[in-house]
């Protein structure tokens, strides 16, 4: 349960509204809104794919004209301006990747690619040579990033890749257009990332289940997502596709999935995948981190609950 209940969501709740669901493709996934209101579903789906497309054609790593392509084929010493969103992310991820010490990195391109994870597809798996050239392009640290000017220096050869946190900040913008119109009452979703604002109209938060490996046979987790955000990330659909930064290779400490909950998406994708990468560290940099981690034992599966997340719990 959240802390706090905002009383300005009941504020003029109309109990009688209707619940309206959009979606559909975007990020190489799906998005997902559900809105409580008499707002046109063409009018606001609309604006709404307008919002992601804008998103795609700057932070795409698949889309070779998308502003993010164009920053990593940029000559070294190039300070190339961001556009309000792709700064917001930009500086969100550095924070985190220095909070984590780097297990979290948006700047990872190169070694994504070089696993067969990017655009380049499939790849033979890499040995020790190819890994440490790689990383030698590689890392959040060798970005100079300044927030007054909003412009990032390529320092050459770099490649970014923001699939760890761009699906979250997708799922924030969405939301924040949302209220923009007046709709205040809303769960979003992009690419299992979750945004709930407001209420639904029968006064009840937006609930919605923590993301759980079909085969781990836990009780589910419900979560009420009432001015908060949920993101998992893990290796249960995918493999083992997140990487370490730390060392170039895939995360190889039993972590099937990290959900955590935040104040916002984008926080809470950069978050989780910080921790499927540096567990059995669940606070990085000391961070009050609220997750529940689900890692194999054995033949088994254990379920670890971070003390901010078991603060929330309610029976």
């Amino acid at each position: 349960m959240p802390d706090t209940v905002d009383s300005a969501a009941f504020a003029g709740l109309d109990r009688t509204a209707p619940i309206v669901e959009l979606g559909g493709p975007t990020m190489g996934t799906t998005w997902r809104v559900l809105y409580a209101g008499h707002a046109p579903a063409d009018d606001v789906g609309g604006g709404i794919e307008a919002v992601l497309a804008s998103l795609v054609g700057q932070m795409s790593h698949w889309a070779p004209d998308s502003l993010l392509c164009r920053f990593n084929r940029a000559a070294a010493g190039d300070r190339v301006p961001l556009p309000p969103d792709f700064a917001a992310v930009i500086d969100t991820a550095l924070r985190v990747a220095a909070a984590s010490d780097g297990a979290f990195d948006p700047a990872v391109g190169a070694l994504v690619d070089l696993w067969g994870h990017g655009p380049p597809g499939p790849m033979p798996q890499p040995d020790d040579d190819a890994i440490a050239r790689a990383r030698a392009v590689s890392g959040w640290r060798r970005l100079r990033w300044n927030p007054a000017t909003q412009r990032l220096r390529q320092p050459g050869g770099l490649a970014l890749d923001l699939s760890g946190i761009a699906k979250g900040y997708a799922a924030d913008a969405v939301a924040d257009h949302l209220a923009a119109r007046g709709i205040a009452n809303a769960l979003v979703e992009v690419g299992g990332e979750l945004v709930g604002r407001g209420v639904r109209p029968d006064g009840e938060p937006w609930w919605v289940d923590l993301e759980t490996p079909t085969d781990c046979r836990l009780p589910p987790l419900r979560i009420a997502l009432h001015g908060l955000a949920v993101a998992t990330s893990g290796s249960y659909v995918r493999g083992d596709h997140t990487l370490d930064p730390r060392r170039g290779r895939p995360a190889a400490n039993g972590v099937l999935s990290v959900s955590v909950i935040a104040g916002s998406a984008m926080l809470a994708d950069a978050l989780a995948t910080a921790l499927t990468v540096c567990y059995p560290e669940t606070a990085p940099g000391g961070m009050r981190v609220a997750a529940r981690i689900i890692v194999r034992d054995g033949a088994g599966f254990r379920e670890i609950l971070t003390p901010a997340f078991s603060d929330m719990l309610v029976a």
